[in-house]
């Protein structure tokens, strides 16, 4: 045990990206006992809380490959990891420039996986390793170090990775080789986005067909199609609470976004994901993009001229 502490505490770890689920992640790894340097953010509130508890600032992207043997990314999406990898001042450029050889990157995003894959092969030509990790939970695991991560990565590397996981991860779970991190998310928002969207049209359809949304929760709730996404779900608007499921609509939508496209580039005859993703699409253009997933609910609800 005293020797894995040692491991610990010798790492580098940057940051990129304290928002929502950064701030915690980033507060763990600080909190037991990595050496953690974030990147300047624009909301500075995360920021100074996280210098305050111990973390050091970088400047830009050449100071935090300098400072760091591991590098993390906490983005929204693909265009932005693009751009923190690609940019002229990001990490690439300036682990090529700093012959920075060894370097790991581990992108926590939901992503696509053909950008994943030619990230994986240009940094491996400068010599650095780029690990698809995203995140499953929402901010509320995030700051009490709960977070479950899905690892895409060869088996060397996990083993070198996975204390730097653990600070932030209750579990943490090696899908695949690299590339497989991210098609495993997108699987799995797929299958909760479309569960969401699918919850939303039955709680429109048993209001205007007269049903009280207490007494069908009640029905299905003492059988097997409960589940705590259920309770999240469902469970929320029935006492009026749109705010359960922590993870924006707009982001939902983005995610069914790059499902449907690695279903397309399969060539799949994939009817649901086409159904879950114009229920997504219509949410964010009622304007619900910014409010949590239970407010496909509200949207249902709109277009069904409900009150």
């Amino acid at each position: 045990m005293a020797t894995k502490k040692a491991a610990v505490a010798k790492a580098k770890v940057g940051f990129i990206g304290v928002g929502l689920m950064g701030h915690g992640m980033a507060k763990n790894l600080v909190e037991k006992g990595f050496a953690t340097t974030v990147m300047g953010h624009k909301n500075r509130q995360p920021v100074e809380d996280l210098k305050k508890r111990g973390a050091r600032e970088a400047k830009n992207c050449a100071a935090l490959v300098a400072g760091s043997d591991v590098i993390l990314l906490c983005v929204t999406g693909t265009p932005q990891v693009e751009e923190k990898i690609y940019g002229e001042a990001g990490i690439l450029a300036a682990a090529k420039a700093q012959k920075k050889k060894g370097l790991i990157v581990i992108d926590t995003s939901t992503a696509e996986p053909d950008s994943t894959a030619k990230i994986h092969a240009d940094c491996r030509k400068a010599g650095v390793v780029f690990v698809d990790a995203p995140l499953g939970r929402t901010p509320k695991e995030a700051e009490e170090g709960r977070l479950n991560t899905m690892v895409g990565c060869d088996a060397k590397t996990y083993k070198v990775i996975e204390p730097v996981l653990a600070a932030y991860s209750e579990n943490i779970i090696h899908v695949g080789t690299f590339g497989a991190g991210h098609k495993v998310k997108l699987l799995n928002n797929f299958y909760a986005m479309s569960t969401a969207a699918l919850a939303a049209e039955l709680i429109a359809t048993a209001e205007k067909s007269g049903v009280e949304l207490k007494h069908l929760y009640n029905a299905m709730s003492r059988g097997p199609l409960f589940s705590p996404f259920f309770s999240l779900v469902v469970g929320g608007p029935l006492e009026g609470d749109y705010s359960r499921l922590k993870f924006a609509l707009k982001n939902g939508y983005k995610d069914i976004g790059y499902f449907k496209r690695m279903s397309d580039n399969l060539l799949m005859i994939a009817p649901m994901t086409a159904a879950a993703y114009e229920s997504l699409k219509a949410a964010n253009g009622m304007g619900y993009g910014n409010e949590y997933v239970p407010s496909l609910v509200k949207a249902q609800r709109k277009l069904n001229g409900i009150q």
